[in-house]
C-alpha cells in the first residue's frame, strides 16, 4: 500500500511494509520538508558524502 502523507502541506511519499509492520518514508521528501531546500537530492548527496568520510557507510540501498 503506497501512500502520500502530508506534513505542513508538503507531500511525503511513504509505503507500508506488511511483513515488517513498518512505514518507510522518502528521505528526499523528508529532507525537503525539514530543510526547506530547493534541491533536496543535492542536499542528500552532499550529506551522504560528508557522513561517509566520518565512517557511516550504510546510507543507501545495497546494490548487491
Amino acid at each position: 500500500m503506497a501512500n502520500i502523507k502530508l506534513f505542513e502541506s508538503k507531500k511525503i511519499r511513504s509505503i507500508w511494509n506488511e511483513q515488517e509492520q513498518k512505514w518507510y518514508f522518502s528521505v528526499i521528501d523528508v529532507i525537503e520538508v525539514l530543510t526547506e531546500s530547493n534541491r533536496p537530492r543535492k542536499y542528500w548527496s552532499d550529506l551522504k558524502k560528508k557522513l561517509h568520510t566520518k565512517g557511516y557507510n550504510q546510507l543507501s540501498e545495497n546494490s548487491g
